[in-house]
């Protein structure tokens, strides 16, 4: 089973793009607490690189901001492609299958 269920803040504003075929997704990156506190007494965070398609993709970039606290569900998708200097760069992020907006949108967020 590949299952993942996150709640966190976004930690900067969402980049929405586009496919060749025209089919909208967006990148995210969510900041979630991690369950304890470091020997400090400092809140340790986690920070998860996540992609969203499609009509929710648009819809996060339209109501989400920096800040904006999300639930998200969905599963680990890895994969790879080789970059400009032709070195193989690897990718692991959270597909996300379905993301709950829960906070109101927040004052002075674009329209």
């Amino acid at each position: 089973m590949n299952r993942v269920v996150l709640i966190g803040r976004l930690t900067k504003e969402p980049e929405l793009y586009y496919t060749k075929q025209g089919v909208a997704y967006a990148r995210i990156c969510v900041a979630v607490n991690r369950g304890f506190r470091n020997s400090l007494g400092e809140q340790q965070v986690d920070f998860i690189n996540c992609v969203v398609w499609r009509r929710s993709a648009e819809n996060v970039t339209e109501y989400c901001t920096k800040g904006s606290l999300v639930g998200i569900t969905g599963r680990i998708h890895t994969s790879n492609y080789d970059d400009e200097q032709g070195k193989r760069v690897y990718r692991t992020e959270v597909l996300i299958e379905s993301i709950t907006f829960l906070e109101r949108r927040r004052e002075g967020a674009s329209q």
